[in-house]
């Protein structure tokens, strides 16, 4: 880890241009090589050859779950390595790759020694996601959300009451999963060593609703009650219309018949667990 690009989201949770200074400042303290500074979504994400072209070994991305998943996307085929700081809403691959440490001494440890791994993801066509993927009406909360992070009032009412109204519809039901044979409000489906953790919601009372409405618009939407929990290797969605699904926290629409199943990245993850221990 010598020579870094350097990839932020200023809407992400806690990006503010005083922690990005912050980081910076640690990299000049260690002796690292800044090149290059990659503002997304205003800048282009770098291509590979572009890091190639300048001599970069490491990017470092301090931003949230979305803007990781494009990032990774964007370099799956780069040789380098990829360092995750917490810059998010929840921070669960930072939390994965470092534990609870903060972004300073996450560098520190990666800079002294961090090992390199691969991660799970889910994958559904050309899709990814490496924190995981939401299915059912309680992605239709999905605009709701994202107002209330921006502290946008005008529309939010509207985006409630359409996420509301799609939580009563009759549910979606899932193919190859038969402790799931009925229809669920949400399924929450994270990877797990090349498998999957399905954590399927039935909230039908309006107790049920409200909790799993407010866990999407506060951001913790793992913490939501699992009522059906099983793991499985792949499965399918019933139905012949496009399905709406939140990868990272993006929305997607999959095409019907389209399998979901479990993968793994190539090794390209520092993770510092070891060094801090």
């Amino acid at each position: 880890m010598k020579k870094l690009w350097f990839i932020t989201n200023p809407s992400s949770g806690s990006t503010t241009q005083a922690k990005c200074d912050a980081i910076e400042a640690v990299f000049a303290e260690r002796g690292l090589d800044l090149i290059k500074r990659t503002i997304f979504p205003q800048d282009d994400l770098p291509t590979p050859a572009a890091l190639d072209a300048v001599g970069v070994d490491t990017a470092v991305l301090f931003a949230g779950d979305g803007t990781i998943n494009a990032a990774v996307a964007a370099l799956a085929q780069w040789g380098g390595a990829i360092l995750i700081l917490p810059g998010g809403t929840m921070n669960l691959l930072a939390k994965t790759l470092h534990g609870d440490a903060d972004a300073a001494a996450i560098i520190h440890a990666a800079h002294e020694g961090g090992e390199t791994i691969a991660l799970p993801i889910v994958q559904a066509g050309p899709h990814r996601a490496l924190v995981g993927v939401i299915l059912g009406p309680a992605a239709s909360w999905v605009r709701a959300r994202e107002l209330v992070r921006g502290r946008r009032v005008r529309g939010l009412l509207r985006a409630v009451r359409h996420a509301w109204a799609k939580t009563f519809t009759r549910g979606i039901r899932l193919e190859r999963v038969p402790a799931m044979h009925h229809r669920q409000q949400a399924i929450f489906v994270m990877p797990d060593q090349g498998a999957l953790d399905l954590r399927g919601v039935d909230a039908r009372e309006w107790r049920a609703i409200l909790a799993l409405g407010w866990d999407w618009l506060t951001g913790d939407w793992i913490a939501s009650p699992a009522i059906t929990q099983v793991h499985v290797t792949s499965f399918g969605i019933a139905g012949r219309k496009p399905t709406l699904a939140l990868f990272d926290g993006e929305p997607v629409m999959l095409d019907p018949g389209v399998t979901i199943s479990g993968g793994t990245t190539r090794k390209m993850f520092l993770q510092t667990k070891k060094e801090m221990a």
